[in-house]
């Protein structure tokens, strides 16, 4: 029998421990994060990918929290959003397990959008929107479904040209800009067929019957992690609340109701409920 020191075999006795499997297995996660682009324009969004870790990352851009969503190859994914009227300049992202934390500086550039001067029809001016369809709308636009519902390319929802683009900032009857334009507009006669842009859920159906005065017709899409479509000033609604839709399912048509100047489609795309830029998506894929 050989005899060890009582020295050494209470170091044997040490490691031993902390190398049991269930030590093991919480030993801290090296996290790798990744931000491939990270000068964004106001408008625009980030593509942030963390990888290496087994638990769900924490998220913070701006002060806000957003959630982050498992990806096929176990990495964790999120488009953070950079709302158009941020100011222009240097933040950080930031990431954290139980762990470790990350940040990485990004930046911020101004897309030096300009001022669209409108002149509202007389029977449209005074117009606000009710109680009911901003409160519908913003619940609709605000959410964060963990399933991702889409594959592939985005469709453009309907033909015609673009007549308005997104962030421009608005001055309605030349009074003082109190707004900018959330999506983008698609000038189309009444009646042209308005494609889901992807497949989905429909998550709202608002009719001006039910006091959509300003939004008119419309129809809000969830498309899953945490990304919303929206189509508007809508002549008929041809799909259903709580039913799924494919994409380039035809799901209402080109109208002129809410605050609109001529038959158009106003598309837009969000993120965690902030409005970015549908040309981001137009034949791209995320």
């Amino acid at each position: 029998m050989i005899l060890r020191p009582l020295g050494t075999l209470l170091l044997l006795f040490a490691a031993a421990i902390y190398l049991t499997p269930s030590t093991a297995n919480a030993l801290p996660d090296t996290i790798r994060v990744d931000v491939p682009e990270k000068n964004r324009q106001q408008g625009q969004f980030f593509t942030v990918r963390v990888a290496n870790t087994s638990s769900k990352p924490g998220l913070w851009f701006m002060e806000r929290s957003y959630a982050m969503f498992r990806q096929p190859d176990s990495s964790w994914r999120a488009l953070v959003p950079v709302e158009n009227l941020t100011k222009p300049g240097s933040y950080a992202i930031l990431v954290r397990t139980d762990s470790l934390e990350q940040k990485v500086p990004v930046l911020v550039k101004p897309n030096n959008r300009k001022i669209q001067y409108i002149t509202l029809d007389p029977s449209k001016q005074g117009i606000k929107a009710t109680e009911t369809e901003k409160t519908r709308v913003k619940a609709a636009l605000q959410t964060e479904s963990p399933e991702k519902l889409y594959t592939g390319t985005f469709l453009r929802p309907s033909s015609g040209r673009t007549s308005s683009l997104f962030g421009l900032k608005r001055s309605y009857n030349g009074e003082p800009v109190t707004s900018y334009h959330k999506g983008i507009d698609i000038s189309a006669p009444e009646g042209t067929p308005v494609k889901s842009s992807a497949a989905g859920k429909v998550i709202l159906c608002g009719t001006v019957g039910e006091g959509f005065h300003v939004h008119g017709n419309t129809i809000v899409i969830d498309h899953g992690h945490g990304l919303t479509t929206i189509y508007m000033h809508l002549h008929t609604i041809k799909v259903r609340q709580n039913v799924p839709v494919q994409k380039g399912e035809v799901i209402g048509t080109v109208g002129h109701t809410g605050i609109s100047t001529a038959p158009h489609l106003h598309w837009g795309t969000y993120l965690y409920g902030t409005s970015v830029d549908p040309l981001l998506f137009e034949g791209k894929q995320y």
